[in-house]
């Protein structure tokens, strides 16, 4: 049958739009800014002053202050003595604590660990039950809301890709060294002890290093070069950067050889391999390095453990 004039027009038509489409996406028009735009020593973060005063503004401040106040205002969520501003520092803002500005606009993304393309939300429940030892909190739930709320607020102006201070978490130490436990069990009592207490229980919102109220194992801090990290860019907190990186390994070393919470289901993260060598538990093709004598026990395992996306279809996790 002959193709009308009508028909044949609008399958021209079809071809330009599409072709018109594709040339847009490669090339974007002058002036279309691009993620190369993005200038991140000329952006600041909003801040609490900043917070609008409507209902989104009341979702954005109960978010920040269920960072700072977590096991007050979820004991039954986080029970233990870790906080999120334990790690993420000055209300999450901070650029050598992992800062969670542009986090909003770097999810969903694929996580090694999970095997799996995973939520901010999820993210958010593996910080709670793995650095916080507590349990998955209900992504549909009010509070949860709330901090994604405060998230997408400190992410203001953030392009979606941006690379940016805290996309690969904790910055990376330049040499990665071996620790000393008994040289960094001396250096505790002389510089941290005063803060963290001999036994590492912490004081009030001082954190705990070691025992059932602190970290998991699954954490990324019972890492040694991550923890060392955070110790040599952040501690003593009168004199931060202080320390040299031997040091901050050292201390790394003998906080993540004490007692801490076990991490349920830890034996499945990076199901495809390829843990870092400095993972204190076994994984797959991973042998454990320097895991601590004692794990403590989970009082509900099955509630620390965040499952990986599911398909609608009913199929297993995504990866």
């Amino acid at each position: 049958m002959p193709v009308s004039s009508v028909a044949r027009g609008h399958w021209v038509f079809g071809v330009v739009a599409v072709a018109a489409v594709a040339a847009a996406c490669a090339e974007p028009r002058e002036g279309t800014p691009t993620l190369a735009a993005f200038d991140e020593a000329a952006w600041a973060p909003p801040r609490e002053a900043d917070i609008p005063a409507d209902s989104l503004g009341a979702s954005i401040k109960r978010g920040l202050y269920l960072l700072r106040f977590t096991p007050e205002s979820l004991p039954a969520y986080a029970p233990g003595g870790m906080r999120c501003t334990s790690c993420h520092q000055e209300d999450g803002l901070k650029a050598t604590a992992a800062p969670l500005t542009g986090s909003h606009s770097r999810f969903p993304k694929y996580m090694p660990r999970s095997g799996a393309v995973v939520t901010l939300a999820d993210r958010v429940n593996y910080c709670i039950t793995r650095s916080l030892a507590g349990s998955v909190l209900p992504v549909g739930s009010r509070e949860m809301t709330d901090i994604l709320a405060y998230f997408a607020f400190i992410s203001r102006d953030v392009p979606v890709g941006a690379k940016m201070a805290g996309a690969n978490g904790l910055i990376a130490m330049k040499d990665t060294l071996v620790g000393d436990a008994a040289r960094g069990k001396a250096k505790y009592e002389t510089t941290c002890v005063v803060c963290h207490q001999v036994d590492g229980a912490g004081n009030g919102a001082i954190p705990p290093l070691w025992g059932p109220r602190s970290y998991s194992i699954g954490a990324s801090m019972s890492r040694e070069e991550r923890a060392a990290s955070f110790i040599s860019h952040n501690m003593p907190q009168t004199a931060p950067g202080t320390l040299t990186a031997q040091e901050s390994f050292d201390l790394a070393a003998y906080v993540n050889s004490q007692p801490r919470p076990d991490s349920p289901g830890k034996e499945n993260d990076w199901p495809m391999g390829g843990a870092p060598k400095d993972v204190p538990y076994a994984t797959k093709g991973h042998e454990p390095y320097r895991a601590p004598a004692t794990l403590v026990p989970r009082a509900r395992p099955a509630d620390a453990i965040v499952p990986n996306p599911r398909s609608a279809r009913g199929d297993k996790g995504t990866k």
